[in-house]
C-alpha cells in the first residue's frame, strides 16, 4: 500500500500523458451528442470517486448528475430509460458484475457509454462504447490507492471533455503537488502514534473534498478496523455531532475555498466540545490553526478546483501509518479481496 501511495505522481502523469489524444476524440463526440444527464455507477472506492466527479461535474458544466443504485437493475430489474444519457461506469478491475450490467443495458438503449477502468482487457473495456484507462499499472495492495486518484484525475478529463473552464496545463501539476504532498510522510508516520488504539472516529468534508472524507473513512475501515463515520460538515452539525465527547477524533478536510466557513463553524463546535480535531489543508489556510488540535498542511497553496488529488495523499498515508502502529497488514485486510463480485 505505501509503495503504491508513492506511485502516484509517475502514475498521474503518465495517465494524462497516455490518454490525451482519447480524451480530445470523446470530446469531439460529446460536442456532437451533448448528454442531458451523467449517470455514474460504481462500487467500494471506486464509488467514492464517482461522488468527487458528481460535484466535479455538476459544479464545472452544470449538467445534472446522477448516482446509480446497480440493485435497481440486478435485483429488482427495473427498466431505467438512459436514452439522451452519458452513463459512466467505474471499476479498478473493470470485472464487477452489476456495474457493467447497468452499463450494457444502457448502450443497448442507444445511451453513450464510458467505462473508466485500471485494465484495457476487463469485460467493462469491452462493454463500454467509450474506454477512458487508468495508467496506475497493476496496484497489488487490497486497499485501493493509486486507482483512485487516477479515476479522480479521469473525472476532471471527462469535465474538460464536457465543456468546463478546466485547462490540461492546469491538470499537469496535479503530480508535481501529490509529490509535494508525499513529502509529509515521515510527518503523518509520526503523528498516526498518537492514535494506535483508536477504535472510532468520524471523517468530514464538503463539497469537492466530500468524497475525500468517504475515502479516508474507508481506508479506515479496512486497513486499520477503525469503526469511521464520514459526513458532510453541514450533515454532521443536524444530530451526529451528539456523538462526540472530549478526545473524541474527528479528522477534517479543510481546503480554503467556499467550503470553509461550513467546515470552520463544524470545528468551532467540535471544539467547544473538546474533540481531538486532525485538519488536512495547504498553505492557504492559517485560519485552521486556531480550530484543530493538529493540521497536516501541504507546502503549497492549490487552485480550489485541484486540492481533492493531492489532499487525499495524507490521508492515504495516514491509514497506511495507522495500520503498521497496531501490527496490521494493510494489503491484505482481514475477509477482504481485490476484486468484489455483487448483484
Amino acid at each position: 500500500m505505501i509503495e503504491e501511495i508513492r506511485q502516484q505522481p509517475e502514475a498521474l502523469a503518465r495517465t494524462l500523458a497516455a490518454e490525451a489524444r482519447r480524451v480530445e476524440r470523446f470530446r469531439r463526440v460529446v460536442e456532437k451528442r451533448r448528454p442531458r444527464l451523467v449517470v455514474l455507477v460504481a462500487r467500494g472506492t471506486s464509488d467514492n470517486a464517482a461522488l468527487f466527479g458528481r460535484y466535479l461535474l455538476e459544479i464545472t458544466t452544470g449538467i445534472p448528475v446522477s448516482m446509480a443504485a446497480p440493485s435497481i437493475a440486478t435485483l429488482y430489474n427495473a427498466q431505467v430509460d438512459y436514452r439522451d444519457a452519458l452513463v459512466v461506469a467505474i471499476s479498478q478491475s473493470g470485472e464487477s458484475t452489476d456495474t457493467n450490467l447497468v452499463l450494457e443495458q444502457a448502450r443497448a438503449q442507444g445511451a453513450l457509454t464510458l467505462g473508466i477502468t485500471n485494465e484495457s482487457s476487463s469485460a467493462l473495456a469491452g462493454v463500454a462504447e467509450h474506454v477512458f484507462l487508468v495508467r496506475a499499472g497493476k496496484e497489488r495492495s487490497v486497499a485501493a490507492t493509486k486507482t483512485y486518484t487516477g479515476q479522480m484525475l479521469m473525472l476532471y478529463l471527462l469535465a474538460y471533455a464536457l465543456g468546463a473552464r478546466i485547462r490540461m496545463a492546469q491538470l499537469e501539476r496535479l503530480p508535481e503537488a501529490v509529490e509535494a504532498a508525499l513529502g509529509l510522510e515521515e510527518e503523518i508516520a509520526a503523528l498516526s502514534g498518537r492514535y494506535r488504539y483508536m477504535r472510532n472516529a468520524v471523517v468530514v468534508g464538503r463539497g469537492l473534498n466530500y468524497s475525500n472524507a468517504f475515502e479516508m473513512a474507508l481506508k479506515l475501515m479496512e486497513t486499520c478496523y477503525v469503526v469511521a463515520e464520514r459526513f458532510s460538515s453541514a450533515d454532521f452539525l443536524h444530530g451526529p455531532i451528539a456523538l462526540v465527547e472530549p478526545s473524541f477524533p474527528v479528522f477534517a478536510f479543510a481546503p480554503p475555498d467556499v467550503t470553509w466557513r461550513s467546515i470552520d463553524e463544524a470545528l468551532a463546535k467540535l471544539q467547544g466540545l473538546r474533540a481531538e480535531i486532525v485538519a488536512i489543508t495547504d498553505a492557504g489556510n492559517r485560519e485552521v490553526d486556531a480550530r484543530a488540535t493538529r493540521v497536516v498542511r501541504l507546502p503549497r497553496r492549490l487552485a480550489h478546483v485541484l486540492t481533492p488529488i493531492p489532499y487525499i495523499v495524507p490521508a492515504q498515508l495516514f491509514a497506511a501509518s495507522l495500520a503498521a502502529q497496531k501490527g496490521l497488514d494493510p494489503d491484505r485486510p482481514r475477509t477482504l479481496s481485490k476484486v468484489t463480485l455483487t448483484l
